[in-house]
């Protein structure tokens, strides 16, 4: 049975650099992402590297959190499972789109965040992944012995201007996690939240102030230097070989950082 991994946010940062990283090691990715043709470059450079490694590489380019689109991936997945019989081992959520805007005035930031960008903040950044559990689990895609991670961070605990939206989706992130892993756990199927140190990534470089987290990041990080995407991606690889009684955690990946600051 062929070995997959379920990559949501495929195409740059964390989700390219684990989809690579699971690729050099056995697995064919399912990979989603949101692209429009500036940037799709990246993914036929990631489904290049996918392939170069030997596995399978099958992408969708869709809005993740839109019902319809996420119905009928999983439908293209079954029906590739039903072709060459395979299994979702791993399925990382890593989806990184949200409003950047103050919660409360404040003069000469250009307002302040609304309902319909909260709701779609926390859509996509945190319930999302309840429903994509939903189904790659009730359609018995994923089952014993799978890993369900989450990419979080700091924001989750700590505040920072204009991400007061997005450090909701995180804290909210980490709150599914635990009760998917409870609820899962008679399954033998392991969830647990990544929280990475700073990373530059392109997701980053969207949240105004980043050249102060950056700076801040490497004066505490005990390691003197930023959290990469690749460190997050070897973390990933081993985690998803150890037991799933290791679930419902908040795992840091950040070389003391979050302690360190």
């Amino acid at each position: 049975m062929q070995k997959w991994a379920l990559i949501l946010g495929a195409s740059s940062g964390f989700g390219g650099a684990i989809s690579r990283k699971l690729a050099a090691n056995g697995y064919n990715i399912f990979g989603v992402h949101l692209d429009r043709k500036a940037t799709m470059h990246h993914v036929d450079t990631i489904k290049a590297d996918i392939k170069a490694a030997g596995s399978e590489a099958v992408f969708f380019n869709i809005n993740a959190a839109d019902t319809r689109a996420r119905k009928e991936t999983i439908r293209i997945m079954e029906e590739i499972f039903s072709q060459t019989p395979g299994t979702v081992q791993v399925m990382v959520h890593s989806l990184a789109f949200g409003t950047l805007l103050p919660v409360v005035y404040n003069p000469g930031t250009g307002g302040v965040v609304h309902k319909s960008q909260m709701d779609m903040t926390l859509d996509v950044m945190a319930h999302s992944l309840i429903y994509w559990t939903q189904d790659v689990v009730g359609h018995k895609l994923m089952e014993e012995g799978g890993h369900i991670f989450c990419m979080t961070s700091s924001g989750g605990h700590t505040a920072w201007p204009n991400y007061g939206a997005v450090s909701a989706a995180k804290a909210a992130m980490e709150a599914h996690t635990r009760q998917i892993a409870f609820e899962l756990a008679p399954k033998k199927i392991a969830a647990n939240a990544l929280r990475a140190g700073v990373t530059d990534t392109p997701a980053l470089r969207k949240i105004p102030g980043n050249e102060q987290m950056i700076a801040r990041a490497l004066q505490v990080n005990p390691g003197g230097r930023l959290t990469t995407p690749d460190d997050v991606a070897d973390a990933v690889l081993k985690l998803a070989t150890m037991s799933t009684w290791m679930t419902g955690n908040v795992i840091g990946i950040d070389g003391g950082e979050d302690n360190a600051g």
